[in-house]
């Protein structure tokens, strides 16, 4: 499920946790910090999907509050609880590995998280869409999983004390939060056959342990590969994540033969972009463009193209 444009993300924020910030407990075992970075990523994936479908599952607490009240409306008696029956959310919770993962994380909201939950469908039960989604007849697949997203997209992640709430409980949030969109869309899509235990695929797992390990162990090589490229830029005003995106960029370029040249720089000028100076994507481009034919007019880029 996780991407390697997020496994490289995780290996640079933690290059340079390692190279700059005074902590040693990260550098008494790297790989298994980065591993608790991924886990970290499976984690807040399993509570989104829990958020979300607590949630619309709220629907018949509400029903039930409602109707115990001493003084009840027509309204309070007609709750209407058609999302709390809706098929994609009960596949998720009845999916097996989506009931490892809660066992296993153990989801603790308190007083605070059940709160936001409320709240959440407060507000959705107000929206246009939802009452477009109770007054359908019948179930549809689009409908199921559109509603869901709706919360997800609309609800979710556009309102401020609920990021807030996330970004307390989970601080990869952030980081992680676009690459969990898609994989939880894809989840409401295809709720029957995902599998939370696949998060981390052992061949992501693998990549992610040799890029890390490639640039530390020969961290003085592809510096002294990068450094002559360096002419035209002022040293001192490089950031410290570009070298480290440098370094990983050319370690792909040398060590990872299946990655196409061209994949590897454009991942790294986006990475750029998005975590370093508005400067940065030119300057990974032109250094690793550069570094790349050297490369190839050395024949010392050797990749594999499986697709012949």
């Amino acid at each position: 499920m996780i991407s390697r444009r997020n496994i490289r993300i995780k290996v640079m924020q933690l290059s340079y946790a390692l190279e700059t910030i005074n902590d040693q407990s990260d550098k008494k075992d790297p790989i298994k910090s980065l591993k608790n970075l991924l886990d970290n990523s499976r984690e807040l994936c399993t509570f989104m999907l829990y958020y979300i479908t607590e949630v619309a599952r709220y629907a018949e607490k509400d029903a039930s509050h409602r109707a115990s009240k001493n003084l009840t409306s027509a309204h309070d008696l007609n709750v209407n609880i058609k999302i709390a029956g809706n098929e994609v959310m009960w596949k998720i919770i009845e999916n097996k590995s989506f009931i490892s993962a809660i066992e296993q994380y153990k989801p603790n909201l308190l007083e605070e998280g059940q709160n936001m939950i409320k709240k959440t469908y407060q507000a959705l039960i107000q929206m246009e869409e939802y009452r477009t989604y109770i007054a359908e007849n019948g179930r549809t697949k689009k409908g199921e999983s559109g509603i869901l997203e709706f919360i997800m997209n609309d609800l979710l992640l556009t309102d401020e004390k609920v990021i807030l709430f996330f970004e307390e409980n989970f601080p990869t949030f952030d980081d992680d939060v676009e690459m969990l969109q898609k994989i939880v869309k894809g989840i409401f899509q295809k709720p029957n056959g995902f599998d939370l235990q696949g998060f981390l695929p052992e061949e992501t797992w693998q990549y992610a342990k040799s890029i890390f390990r490639t640039i530390r162990d020969k961290k003085e090589y592809l510096l002294d590969l990068i450094k002559p490229k360096l002419r035209n830029w002022d040293s001192e005003r490089i950031a410290h994540i570009d070298m480290i995106l440098l370094e990983m960029g050319v370690a792909e370029l040398l060590y990872f033969e299946t990655i196409p040249p061209k994949v590897t720089i454009n991942e790294y000028i986006d990475i750029a972009k998005e975590y370093s100076t508005d400067q940065s994507g030119q300057f990974i481009n032109g250094i690793l463009d550069g570094l790349k034919k050297d490369f190839e007019a050395e024949g010392r880029l050797n990749k594999i193209d499986f697709r012949k």
